[in-house]
């Protein structure tokens, strides 16, 4: 049996776009990460957004991953404005209209601030309104869907991190480090989302 397509992942930072090439804007790309050559992105995250991203020469992996069809999930930490409320979250948790489209049924509950380095740049801070952080496990990808479904709760997105794919988790990977995967780091990304005790 052959050796496995290259496949990492990737801890992409704010401000960096899911790409190799420049679109145009004043954010970065990929480039310049030392990423293996011949892997490109399974998925994207957005520009302002950071954390885990797929990185792989393997076209299988990458359809696996993507592919509407196989409602993967993804995990993400999100930092809103003000605490979330019980209704908030059960809202998040049957689906909320976007765009006339109710999003699919997702995971959702009040977390602990993650253990993430301070975003470059920090978020904007308002003294007279707090913030809070949900665990949101979704499983399709419209875009910028998060944000928009924290939005329509009432509870706008200040910073955004992709924590886990499937049952495969950031860790303590830092922004900007990469780190080579094996056959059961990939069946982690393909095992059910795992989401610890929300509050």
């Amino acid at each position: 049996m052959g050796a496995l397509p290259a496949t990492v992942a990737f801890h992409k930072p704010y401000g960096v776009l899911s790409r190799y090439t420049p679109d145009g804007s004043a954010w970065r790309t990929m480039a310049g990460f030392g990423l293996p050559p011949g892997a490109f992105p399974a998925g994207r995250l957005d520009a302002d957004s950071e954390g885990l991203i797929i990185v792989t020469a393997d076209k299988a992996l990458v359809d696996e991953l993507t592919s509407p069809r196989r409602a993967h999930a993804k995990t993400y930490w999100v930092q809103v404005e003000r605490i979330p409320t019980d209704e908030a979250l059960a809202q998040l948790a049957a689906g909320v209209v976007i765009g006339g489209d109710r999003t699919r049924p997702a995971r959702a509950g009040r977390i602990e601030p993650p253990a993430v380095p301070p975003r470059d740049p920090p978020i904007r801070f308002r003294k007279t309104v707090p913030d809070g952080w949900i665990e949101l496990a979704i499983t399709e990808g419209k875009n910028r869907q998060v944000r928009k479904m924290t939005a329509a709760v009432g509870h706008p997105t200040l910073r955004l991190v992709r924590g886990a794919i499937g049952a495969y988790g950031l860790g303590d990977l830092a922004p900007g480090a990469w780190r080579p995967l094996d056959a059961a780091d990939r069946a982690r990304l393909l095992a059910p989302a795992v989401l610890p005790s929300a509050k």
